[in-house]
């Protein structure tokens, strides 16, 4: 099915130590803090979440500026979850900060300002799935080089 995607986890002891590996076929280590139960050896659930909307909005953003032709050298991204104080522990509220590097003056930050709504709005499945939890918000902001 083109529309299905898998992934399988091995525990790699007793602890919460997990390898996991999905459709593409590469592996990663996912674990938790040693105080409960974990080694510390891996990114933590909810971490990777705030990974996968950033990854996902990072190429979007790429995407759209790309076929926009705006210069660029580089995105960076950065995102902050507050979470529930009570079990479900989800995110109640998300915020992304996205800093492109360009010398594409106004052009570029208007260009940034439509990629990151049309990712937020329509092309980011992450973000889409999020949003019905929690807030998400961002800021932008184009550094010269």
């Amino acid at each position: 099915m083109a529309n299905t995607i898998n992934v399988q986890l091995q525990s790699l002891n007793k602890d919460m130590t997990f390898a996991a590996k999905g459709s593409s076929g590469h592996w990663i280590m996912i674990d938790t803090d040693e105080a409960i139960g974990g080694n510390g050896a891996g990114t933590k659930p909810l971490e990777m979440l705030l990974e996968a909307l950033a990854g996902c909005t990072g190429m979007d953003v790429i995407s759209i500026l790309r076929k926009k032709r705006t210069p660029f050298k580089h995105l960076g991204i950065q995102v902050e979850g507050k979470k529930r104080e009570e079990h479900p522990k989800s995110f109640t509220h998300i915020h992304m900060y996205l800093k492109l590097y360009s010398d594409g003056g106004e052009k570029a930050l208007r260009d940034l300002q439509r990629a990151v709504d049309l990712s937020y709005e329509k092309y980011c499945t992450v973000s889409n799935m999020l949003k019905a939890t929690a807030e998400i918000t961002y800021d932008i902001e184009i550094v010269n080089e």
